[in-house]
């Protein structure tokens, strides 16, 4: 680790294998807090390239029981959070209405960070269980085409170093690795930044991690999610290639709001909105999901445009597909809560 840090402290990045030898060690638990809190701010204060940040969600997912590389065609539409936006859940919601439209969906998520609600949350309150097996998720995406990763239980790994990011208290590498480290080997992905200048830095991150296409964005106000409120940042992947561009509500006919009009609360308020938005119940809320899932399954390769993405988001929520997923979701938790009493 001391040969790591001083390749750091002299501005030198870590190859992939560097890095991951050294998030190996990291896990040990001869390194102490104080070695691992200098590596994280040493990479912080160099600046994470796409290998060290590529490099460290390797490790973590091979510290995962649930590694599933059995599936295929399977994306995520997680967000890094820290953006203080308040939203709803946005990432949430369209991950139902992108299953309704035939995308295979391993949805990764937590608890709160930024927002009053995090995907664990609102989902608990639906029912759905935040303890399914690695066998309960392959079958879920089988038969249902989304699942619920809730990250504790598949990473239990993390826990050694949330005492040592709670003690920095700066936003380090781990605040952009969450929607990286899904143990599902996934072929496509939507990843929300709430770093708007890391946005190519990512999308090289997931061309490292061999996602055939992914859409990096970040929103306006520094959403880490795509909003209807004004020009919102992508770097797309595509062919090993990035580029990068903006994208305005009215470029694909939706209305504009602001991102006071998607403000979300507690699990229960932002459970009726999810709700609402899959029963087909127009306005922010609802344009703001078709607006996400639109651009998830451009990032998938199921729309040939974003526009497209949308009219395509909008028959899975009007046919009542994406409500039936999530139903099938909630019954299936029933079930297997059930047969474990």
């Amino acid at each position: 680790m001391k040969f790591y840090l001083e390749k750091l402290l002299n501005q030198e990045s870590l190859t992939l294998e560097e890095m991951k030898d050294a998030a190996t060690t990291s896990f040990d638990e001869h390194i102490s807090e104080s070695e691992l809190a200098s590596f994280l701010t040493a990479l912080k204060t160099k600046g994470e390239t796409p290998e060290e940040i590529a490099g460290l969600a390797d490790v973590i997912r091979a510290q995962s029981s649930q590694t599933i590389d059995t599936l295929t065609d399977v994306m995520d539409n997680c967000g890094t959070g820290g953006d203080g936006s308040h939203s709803f859940n946005i990432s949430t919601t369209a991950a139902f209405v992108l299953a309704g439209a035939g995308v295979k969906v391993a949805k990764h998520g937590n608890r709160s960070v930024s927002s009053k609600t995090g995907s664990a949350d609102v989902l608990e309150h639906l029912g759905i269980s935040l303890s399914f097996s690695k066998k309960h998720v392959e079958e879920m995406i089988q038969e249902n085409n989304i699942a619920f990763l809730y990250a504790p239980h598949v990473l239990p790994g993390m826990k050694r170093f949330m005492t040592v990011r709670k003690n920095l208290g700066i936003p380090t590498i781990f605040n952009l690795i969450g929607p990286l480290t899904n143990p599902v080997n996934l072929d496509t992905q939507l990843l929300g930044s709430y770093r708007r200048d890391m946005l190519p830095v990512l999308a090289e991150t997931l061309y490292q991690l061999e996602r055939k296409r992914a859409l990096v964005i970040n929103g306006p106000d520094y959403m880490d999610e795509a909003s209807l409120a004004g020009d919102n940042h992508i770097s797309l992947l595509e062919e090993g290639k990035v580029t990068s561009f903006t994208l305005h509500p009215s470029d694909i006919n939706l209305p504009v709001y602001d991102n006071d009009e998607i403000r979300g609360g507690d699990a229960k308020e932002n459970a009726t909105i999810l709700l609402n938005v899959l029963k087909g119940k127009k306005g922010p809320y609802y344009d703001t999901a078709l607006l996400n899932a639109g651009l998830g399954l451009f990032a998938n390769g199921a729309a040939a445009s974003i526009e497209d993405g949308v009219l395509k988001a909008e028959e899975s929520i009007q046919s009542g597909a994406a409500m039936e997923k999530l139903q099938r979701l909630i019954d299936y938790s029933s079930k297997i809560t059930s047969e474990a009493i």
